[in-house]
């Protein structure tokens, strides 16, 4: 990833969360058992937050609130899974897969973009989407677990 400007960081950045957005839309609508539907959904809406947020910064409105950081336990259920295609009619196990791993590359990217950057609101902005992208892969592998332990695996 070579960028030129702090703008281009931050383009580039908006551009994967709305590939993200679009991604679990489109698993939304496509989902039928009700539980699933609702989980992809607040999935949606999160990495919606994260757009607007990015996309605010742009603007201007660089004053990131007070966020409390934490240190999130790595499952490492994602570092174990080659990547995946989304194919329509994939089992919740494939797409809890693929979804875990999609959350681990936003994860690395949030990190290394801070790492492209000295303005410190734009560093303290990417170590909060880290964190984030970090909750939701963290809760895709859960998710994942506990479906499998249903399964009898």
């Amino acid at each position: 990833m070579d960028f030129n400007s702090f703008e281009e960081i931050l383009d580039f950045a908006i551009e994967r969360e709305k590939q993200a957005v679009k991604f679990y839309q489109r698993l939304v609508d496509q989902e039928t058992f009700p539980a699933s539907k609702q989980t992809l959904t607040e999935f949606v809406e999160e990495e919606t937050k994260h757009q607007r947020l990015l996309e605010d910064f742009k603007k201007g409105k660089r004053s990131i609130v007070e966020y409390k950081y934490e240190w999130i336990p790595d499952i490492k259920r994602s570092d174990y899974i080659v990547d995946m295609k989304y194919e329509p009619g994939m089992d919740f196990a494939e797409i809890l897969r693929l979804a875990m791993k999609r959350e681990e590359k936003a994860l690395r990217l949030y990190n290394a973009l801070a790492t492209k950057t000295d303005d410190a609101e734009c560093i303290k902005l990417f170590k909060l989407l880290a964190q984030e992208e970090a909750k939701h892969k963290q809760t895709f592998e859960t998710l994942y677990d506990d479906h499998m332990a249903e399964l009898g695996d």
